[in-house]
């Protein structure tokens, strides 16, 4: 019998005890966290992201400010707005919401941000520093994954963890600190990617299951080892002319058959994707923290 990995709860539970803590540091005069956003052009899901993330800073005592640019903005523009930032003394954290209109240079934007400020744990000095096991800001969603498998109490010393995708922003992060001398943690892990042959053969293998794909349902019941702890990062859009929204959301696990084989599943949505926002507010407590 599976057991729900509850984001969405996990995420809440979180946030309440962050609003304590916020709460009490106001108490005693220390400053109260503000996180900001740079935000370029319409896309829609990149607005209901900021939009969550201004919601929990709400929610938490956070401050937050919201920079919002047309999509024809020049790469000066961003840059600029980025080193306002940087030089902005109130501003503990802040964030630069991909992906940014082709005619602006990501990596460009992404390395003229102050690590220090850098919450989305993107920057290269901070990605170093997690390669190092050094102390850094882990981006969200690694980070909200690490979360829920301590909150849940999972065991993963000595376990083999199967990572499915690459991505910078998920897989490889996902490798390094899977792989660490920590708890969670000191797994021995396997990165699969679009290249591996015989995928099934190594998913089948994992006591922990991580697959951050991007395609929809990759992961089947028959690819899932039983008893193994599947964590679906992946979320796409899927036509549905059944559903009142023309679409449904579907995760890179099947979760009907991963869940039959499954000790612990996350769903989707409800798993992985509120606790990434909820990191990212973990994040800019400890910016704010490192300025006391």
């Amino acid at each position: 019998m599976h057991q729900i990995l509850d984001g969405k709860k996990l995420s809440q539970q979180l946030k309440e005890e962050l609003a304590v803590f916020v709460s009490e540091r106001v108490l005693k005069g220390l400053k109260t966290p503000h996180l900001a956003a740079i935000l370029v052009g319409l896309d829609g899901a990149s607005q209901t992201y900021v939009a969550s993330k201004i919601n929990s800073c709400k929610e938490v005592g956070f401050k937050s400010t919201l920079l919002n640019f047309d999509a024809d903005a020049t790469e000066e523009d961003v840059l600029a707005a980025v080193h306002q930032l940087n030089n902005d003394k109130d501003i503990d954290g802040f964030i630069v919401q991909l992906p940014l209109p082709k005619h602006i240079n990501a990596d460009k934007v992404t390395y003229a941000i102050d690590p220090k400020k850098d919450v989305d744990g993107f920057h290269p000095v901070n990605i170093g520093n997690l390669t190092l096991g050094l102390d850094t800001y882990i981006s969200a969603t690694p980070f909200g994954i690490m979360k829920m498998l301590e909150r849940y109490h999972i065991e993963t010393s000595g376990k083999h963890c199967v990572v499915v995708g690459r991505s910078n922003i998920v897989g490889r992060p996902m490798s390094i600190l899977m792989s660490g001398n920590t708890n969670p943690g000191n797994c021995t892990v396997t990165l699969c990617h679009s290249r591996t042959k015989n995928i099934a053969e190594v998913t089948k293998t994992a006591d922990i299951l991580i697959v951050a794909l991007g395609i929809p349902e990759f992961i089947t019941g028959e690819m899932v080892k039983e008893g193994a702890v599947v964590i679906d990062v992946g979320i796409t859009r899927v036509e549905d002319n059944s559903t009142k929204s023309g679409y449904k959301l579907k995760g890179d696990v099947h979760f009907e058959s991963a869940a039959e084989k499954a000790s612990f599943i996350t769903p989707v949505p409800g798993g992985v994707g509120p606790m990434t926002v909820t990191s990212l507010m973990l994040n800019t407590l400890k910016a704010t923290e490192l300025k006391d």
